[in-house]
């Protein structure tokens, strides 16, 4: 299925919830929609849908206008965050229903609904009734009725995002598989740049109703378009220093600390300002050659795992710093953390990119 919206916008009373906006899925492909809550990743989609329609624009479905098409009558399946079952049937007639309303055979639809279950990891639920089930179950038995109708165009509105962290580390896996046929059209929600990496396939950046950047998931996060892209595509967000340029191959930050660039921007004057953009990871605590010393102070030290978070400040900017390890350190530290020329992000004064590390850092 071939989906596009042209120009685009929802308003719901004075607030706009969409603004106009342009998009072309990417046919028999992963299409995640990142953004922060309230980007208009779940407005975008019901305009997607059929389930609203839109102030301004056209909704085009294989070259044709649907716009003002009830969802009725469109072929597409749909899961949202919050689980919708029907609490007087079984998880298997659950999973069974829009097999029944095709008119399946009775074969047909035993062996789907197992082969269904089986992958999302619910066999053993079968026979038990929506409300015996935990919420997790009761969404991976929403998803399953999605998608068990073989529709070519699935929209899935952070559907993980009810499981534990395991069991979603499984199903995007199992998800990723389930389509990688290319028969279906997929656009998936979520607020996680992580999730969208993993998915793979595209990517749609969205923010306060905008789109911001679409593209390769591993090209857009690689090469974000702008401050605001590079921050919702990142997390933690990535590190942003202001400066200003001595040269095109050399800035300045803030407190005089010289910064010399992996290579040229051309586009640099002297004098001009800018923001150096690095990504957490990045952030060392150890020297290396060719290494940019920045002094900071140690705000909270977090543990998460095998890794620890250090939010520091830099005269008046904060920066995180994702290092390895445990790390004992006192609150109120003087540090000097560590930047690699060839992992800085450069960003003009509006926020644009100006270059980005070559190898995609």
């Amino acid at each position: 299925m071939i989906l596009e919206l042209q120009g685009v916008s929802k308003l719901v009373g004075a607030e706009t919830h969409i603004y106009p906006s342009d998009l072309k899925l990417v046919e028999g492909a992963i299409n995640v929609l990142l953004g922060p809550t309230q980007a208009g990743k779940t407005s975008l989609m019901r305009l997607i849908a059929g389930l609203d329609k839109p102030n301004s624009g056209k909704v085009i479905v294989d070259g044709v206008d649907v716009t003002g098409v009830s969802v009725r009558e469109r072929n597409l399946a749909m899961v949202y965050q919050q689980f919708i079952n029907y609490p007087s049937l079984n998880v298997f007639e659950n999973i069974a229903a829009p097999l029944r309303i095709q008119g399946l055979a009775k074969d047909e639809i035993a062996s789907r609904v197992h082969a269904i279950a089986e992958k999302l990891h619910i066999t053993r639920f079968l026979q038990r009734l929506p409300g015996e089930l935990s919420g997790g179950q009761q969404q991976r038995t929403a998803l399953a009725r999605a998608l068990i109708k073989q529709a070519p165009l699935v929209l899935l509105d952070e559907p993980l995002v009810n499981l534990d962290y395991k069991l979603r580390e499984e199903l995007r896996e199992e998800l990723a598989s389930l389509f990688v046929d290319g028969k279906t059209t997929v656009v998936y929600a979520t607020t996680e740049p992580q999730e969208a990496l993993l998915l793979g396939g595209h990517t749609v950046v969205m923010d306060a109703g905008r789109i911001l950047q679409v593209g390769p998931a591993i090209a857009t996060y690689n090469a974000p378009i702008s401050m605001r892209a590079a921050a919702i595509f990142n997390d933690p967000p990535m590190n942003m220093l202001s400066a200003s340029a001595i040269s095109t191959s050399e800035v300045r930050l803030n407190d005089g600390t010289p910064v010399k660039l992996a290579r040229a921007v051309d586009s640099l004057s002297p004098g001009q300002a800018c923001v150096l953009g690095v990504r957490c990871h990045h952030v060392r605590l150890q020297a290396s050659n060719d290494a940019i010393a920045i002094a900071c102070k140690l705000d909270l030290a977090e543990l998460s795992g095998s890794e620890s978070y250090l939010h520091l400040h830099h005269d008046s900017t904060i920066l995180v710093a994702q290092v390895a390890g445990v790390q004992q350190l006192a609150l109120g530290s003087n540090l000097t953390v560590y930047v690699q020329p060839q992992d800085i992000f450069l960003f003009d004064a509006a926020g644009a990119l100006l270059s980005a590390p070559q190898e995609g850092q």
